[in-house]
């Protein structure tokens, strides 16, 4: 087991902890399921529908974070007709300074910082571990904006090994009408390259109408919008390396998928 999925395991065990770190170690969490439907996608197949799980958490000594997404691939069948589908997901703990120590460890924007780790996982040859640093900013706007630096560490003898990371988290919401308006998302920044893994940018925005809220059924529970997805050498292909159609026109994303979402 390398240091960083030792660290990681660590990590989640802290957040996961019962009565060692208090009574209800869980202070808050909630739960979503996402479908989604985009075309135009590169390297896997163009047409995509998505289903996925999300869960976020707060706890006594940080936050946790996990999704897990079931792909299912259109036009990409096999021989008796069906679609080929994928899973990937991803397992993020943070541990949290403040909360650890009892203590304000704010400063200027900054309101906590924090340990971060993730334990990126799917079928076929994706697994990877990272950790490294975190801050959690306060920025007027913003329901909240946070910042991981990662080291990441690729499983077995992959490429994308002890390459760094930056992955700012955000979201804010304005009034629309009667409604909201969310926008939420990720940005995760491979700032290096290692061998023939690639140096790459993946930009993934929500927008999304608080449709519950709309009509009258609740706030913050059933959203309609869509997901943009932007992948600069995605997977850590360099897009230059390639001619034409070599890898269904090129390794660069840029698309958008309908959403519909429900958190319970």
């Amino acid at each position: 087991m390398t240091l960083q999925l030792k660290t990681a395991a660590l990590a989640s065990g802290l957040l996961l902890a019962g009565p060692a770190l208090a009574e209800s170690p869980m202070l808050w969490h909630s739960n979503s399921l996402t479908y989604l439907y985009g075309q135009d996608f590169t390297i896997d197949a163009p047409i995509q529908q998505t289903f996925t799980f999300e869960h976020v958490s707060g706890w006594t000594a940080g936050d946790l974070f996990l999704f897990l997404d079931s792909i299912h691939y259109n036009g990409k069948g096999n021989d008796d007709g069906r679609d080929d589908s994928s899973f990937y997901g991803e397992l993020s703990p943070r541990l949290s300074l403040g909360k650890l120590t009892g203590t304000d460890v704010g400063f200027g924007p900054v309101k906590d910082v924090l340990l971060a780790a993730t334990y990126e996982f799917g079928e076929g040859d994706v697994e990877s571990y990272l950790i490294g640093p975190a801050v959690d900013l306060a920025v007027p706007g913003f329901d909240y904006l946070n910042l991981n630096l990662y080291r990441r560490e690729a499983d077995g003898d992959r490429d994308g090994d002890g390459v760094w990371q930056v992955t700012p988290v955000w979201a804010f919401t304005l009034p629309v009408g009667r409604s909201d308006l969310l926008i939420d998302g990720f940005m995760d920044w491979v700032v290096d390259n290692d061998d023939s893994y690639h140096a790459n940018l993946h930009f993934n925005p929500q927008i999304k109408y608080d449709l519950g809220k709309a009509l009258n059924w609740g706030e913050k529970q059933l959203y309609v919008g869509i997901e943009y997805d932007y992948w600069k050498d995605k997977y850590g292909v360099d897009d230059d390396s390639f001619v034409g159609d070599k890898i269904l026109g090129g390794t660069d994303q840029n698309t958008a998928s309908l959403l519909v979402k429900a958190h319970f």
